[in-house]
C-alpha cells in the first residue's frame, strides 16, 4: 500500500494542472550565463542541456547530474553559482526534461553510457561531476566503468541506504524531507515528473532501489566527496561515511541546517564546498 501511495504521489497530476505546467514565479531559476543548448547523441537522440563557458580560458569542466524523474532545471541555483570558476554543463538525461525519448526506461548503467556518449557529442573528454540523489548513482557507475572520463565525483545526497531499499522506507524518507524544501520546488519537480510519465518514474524507482552503489565505490579511481545536509533523512550520516570509506580517495562533507535537495536550497554553501574541493584535489 505504501509503495502505491508513493508512486501515486509522483504522478500528482492535479498539482501540475493547478500550476498550468508553468514554473512558479518565485522559483529562483534565472539562467545567468547558462545557455540552453541541444546536441545529437549517437546520431539519433536529441539531448538538451544548459551550458556556461563564461569562465576564464582553461577553467575545469563541471557537469551537474539530476535526480530521479527530474530535469536539470532544479539544479540551476547551484549551477549559476559555479559559472564564474568552471565551464558548467547541466544535461537532461534521455527520457527526462527536454531531452528526447530513448524508447525505454533506462537503468543506471544505460544512463551512465548515455552520459558518456553525450560528453563525446559535445567534445568533453573528461570532467568533474556533481550529482544529486539518484544522479549520484549514475555518476558512480560512470566513474567505475569509464575512469578516464571522471576527474572528481561529488555525490550530494546519494541514494539509497541498503537497509532502506523499499517503497515503504523511501516514501517515509521522501515525506520527512518535504518540510525542508521551499514552496517553489514542489511545482517545479512535479512538472518534470509529468514529463517523465508514470511508467518511466516507476521503472526508475525500481532501478534506484536495485542498484548497489556501494559495490561501485571501490572501483572509482577519482577523488570522491560525499556531501549531505545535516538533516537529510534520505542520505543518513552512516551511509555517507560508508560510501566514502569504500572509495579509495573518499571524503565526507556536511552542510549544517539543511536536508536533501542542496542543489536547490543551499546553492551558495554547496558551490563553496565544490570550489574548495576542486581546488585541492587533482
Amino acid at each position: 500500500m505504501e509503495r502505491r501511495r508513493f508512486l501515486g504521489m509522483l504522478a500528482a497530476a492535479p498539482l501540475v494542472k493547478a500550476c498550468g505546467g508553468e514554473l512558479p514565479p518565485e522559483a529562483p531559476l534565472a539562467l545567468g550565463t547558462l545557455e540552453p543548448r541541444r546536441t545529437l547523441v549517437r546520431g539519433w537522440l536529441d539531448m538538451y542541456f544548459l551550458a556556461s563557458e563564461a569562465a576564464p580560458p582553461g577553467a575545469p569542466a563541471l557537469v551537474l547530474v539530476h535526480g530521479s524523474g527530474l530535469s536539470g532545471r532544479y539544479m540551476i541555483p547551484t549551477a549559476r553559482e559555479l559559472t564564474g570558476e568552471f565551464r558548467v554543463y547541466v544535461p537532461d538525461l534521455p527520457g527526462y526534461g527536454f531531452s528526447g525519448d530513448p524508447g525505454a526506461a533506462l537503468g543506471v548503467p544505460q544512463l551512465a553510457d548515455w552520459l558518456a556518449a553525450w560528453m563525446d557529442a559535445i567534445g568533453l573528454a573528461s570532467a568533474s561531476l556533481l550529482g544529486n540523489s539518484f544522479g549520484c548513482q549514475v555518476i558512480a557507475d560512470l566513474a567505475a566503468r569509464y575512469p578516464e572520463r571522471v576527474e572528481r565525483a561529488l555525490l550530494q545526497g546519494p541514494t539509497t541506504p541498503p537497509e532502506e531499499r523499499s517503497g515503504f522506507w523511501q516514501f517515509v524518507r521522501w515525506r520527512q524531507n518535504q518540510r525542508w524544501n521551499p514552496d517553489w520546488l514542489g511545482p517545479v519537480t512535479m512538472i518534470d515528473y509529468r514529463h517523465a510519465g508514470l511508467w518511466r518514474m516507476t521503472r526508475n524507482f525500481h532501478f534506484q532501489l536495485t542498484d548497489r552503489i556501494e559495490d561501485k565505490m571501490p572501483l572509482i579511481r577519482a577523488p570522491v566527496l560525499v556531501i549531505r545536509g545535516e538533516h537529510d533523512p534520505i542520505t543518513h550520516q552512516e551511509f555517507a561515511q560508508m560510501l566514502a570509506s569504500l572509495a579509495p580517495r573518499g571524503e565526507v562533507a556536511v552542510i549544517p541546517d539543511v536536508a536533501h535537495t542542496l542543489v536547490s536550497v543551499a546553492p551558495v554553501e554547496l558551490a563553496q564546498i565544490t570550489r574548495d574541493y576542486m581546488a585541492r584535489t587533482v
